[in-house]
């Protein structure tokens, strides 16, 4: 792989949050990936499920790039085949989710203040042994890597973590990451008859009266 942009040599580089919405056809993945591996660039968390439509995927990927190269990825992701639609949402008010799957050890004599410390981030022991708990725990990143520092100082035995998944909370914010444009609603009493409304995704018109 390429180092030319190593995001370690550079690691005040901004993360990028990309939702990109896909066809379920094989290769589509490894092609967006290479996108990024040809120019040197890590992605740092990658998830891929399925939705509403059996038919479509969503991957949210996130990569530490400068400003300019990743508008310019999102063009490049924009032209591959089987991809329906990019979405960057990296300044978009959005629901930001990741799952942590970690064992801890747990000792007699530190069980009940390892479950204490636990509940304080509403993590939930999904099995327990003699010897550790299993805790799974859902939240966004400061979250996760706040639990995590906190049970490393009574042994982490393995953990398993995903990556990122984002979704716009409004239809307007999800507009707005897909077109760059607000959308505004203007609602219009007419002298007679009902109320109208128009919709712009541009700028505030004025709407005259009917």
């Amino acid at each position: 792989m390429s180092q030319r942009h190593d995001p370690q040599a550079n690691p005040e580089l901004p993360t990028r949050t990309l939702s990109i919405l896909v066809e379920n056809r094989f290769g589509v993945l490894s092609r967006i990936a290479g996108l990024f591996s040809a120019r040197g660039y890590n992605i740092e968390s990658l998830t891929v499920a399925g939705g509403s439509d059996p038919t479509l995927s969503r991957i949210t990927l996130v990569a530490r790039c400068g400003t300019k190269l990743g508008d310019q990825m999102v063009k490049q992701i924009e032209k591959l085949l089987d991809v329906v639609k990019v979405e960057e949402l990296t300044e978009t008010d959005c629901v930001v989710r990741e799952l942590v799957l970690v064992r801890v050890r747990a000792p007699d004599d530190k069980r009940g203040t390892l479950l204490n410390e636990a509940e304080i981030f509403r993590a939930r022991v999904v099995t327990a042994t003699p010897e550790s708990y299993v805790f799974e725990v859902t939240g966004d990143s400061a979250k996760i890597d706040a639990f995590l520092e906190v049970v490393a100082a009574y042994g982490i035995d393995e953990m398993v973590r995903t990556g990122k998944v984002a979704l716009p909370r409004s239809a307007r914010a999800a507009l707005r990451a897909a077109t760059g444009a607000e959308l505004f609603v203007h609602f219009v009493r007419p002298t007679q008859g009902e109320f109208t409304w128009q919709t712009s995704t541009t700028s505030i018109t004025e709407i005259p009266r009917c």
